[in-house]
């Protein structure tokens, strides 16, 4: 991966963090809002594959998806799956560069309004630091509104 970014001469930055093993707990150990760390979602759709690339803060809304691109139908991949297309990454750590997977890529808009992405680098103790523009130059992503709103917190709750 750090290689694709070398080759393509794209500023970014490996930054080690405390193991985590969510998005959101990835987004308060290196103390950025959730919204600039990147969760990668993956689905089956039309019999082929999907990454969906959503800020940490927010879900993947299957209905909004599948009606987007078109399918009848989109489910969740089961982790088996996940770690026969994602071999060199750990289990829930995938960096959301399908283009290295042979992977079509849908990116939420409200990501991809973010000046600063940071996202896994295919483990639980590493992230990367990169500026949006620079990784929609090097994936092409396809932009949408792919997410559920987020969560409303009510104080005292």
């Amino acid at each position: 991966m750090t290689a694709l970014f070398d080759k393509e001469k794209i500023p970014y930055r490996v930054v080690p963090h405390p193991t985590t093993y969510s998005a959101l707990r990835l987004a308060e150990s290196i103390h950025v809002p959730g919204r600039e760390v990147a969760k990668v979602v993956v689905v089956r759709a039309k019999e082929e594959f999907e990454m969906v690339v959503l800020p940490a803060s927010r879900d993947l809304d299957l209905a909004r998806f599948s009606h987007a691109i078109g399918a009848e139908a989109v489910s969740l991949l089961e982790e088996r799956e996940l770690k026969e297309i994602f071999p060199d990454c750990e289990a829930g750590a995938m960096p959301p560069l399908g283009n290295l997977y042979e992977l079509p890529v849908y990116v939420d808009q409200a990501l991809a309004e973010e000046p600063v992405l940071f996202f896994p680098a295919g483990n639980h103790h590493e992230v990367i630091e990169m500026r949006y523009d620079d990784f929609d130059r090097i994936v092409r992503p396809m932009v949408g509104h792919f997410a559920l709103a987020p969560l409303k917190r009510v104080s005292g709750a």
